[in-house]
C-alpha cells in the first residue's frame, strides 16, 4: 500500500480523529457522527477502487507512480 495523496489522506485522517473525538466527549450525538465517519470512509475507499481500475482519480491510496 502507498499514500499516493498525503494531503487528502490527512484531511480524512483528522476528520476521523475529530469526529470520533466529538462523539466520545458526547459533543456530538451517534446519530450524526456515525454517518459522517461512514462518508470520510466511503470516500477514501471509493477513490482507491477507482484508481486501480483506471480511472482519472487523484486517490488517497494507490500505486507508486514508475520513474520512466
Amino acid at each position: 500500500m502507498n499514500i499516493a495523496n498525503p494531503s487528502k489522506a490527512l484531511i480524512a485522517l483528522v476528520g476521523l480523529v475529530c469526529l470520533t473525538v466529538l462523539m466520545i466527549s458526547g459533543a456530538i450525538p451517534s446519530e450524526t457522527g456515525v454517518p459522517l465517519l461512514t462518508t470520510i470512509i466511503g470516500y477514501s475507499i471509493g477513490n482507491g477502487i477507482a484508481a486501480r481500475s483506471g480511472q482519472p482519480v487523484d486517490p488517497i491510496i494507490g500505486k507508486k507512480p514508475s520513474n520512466s
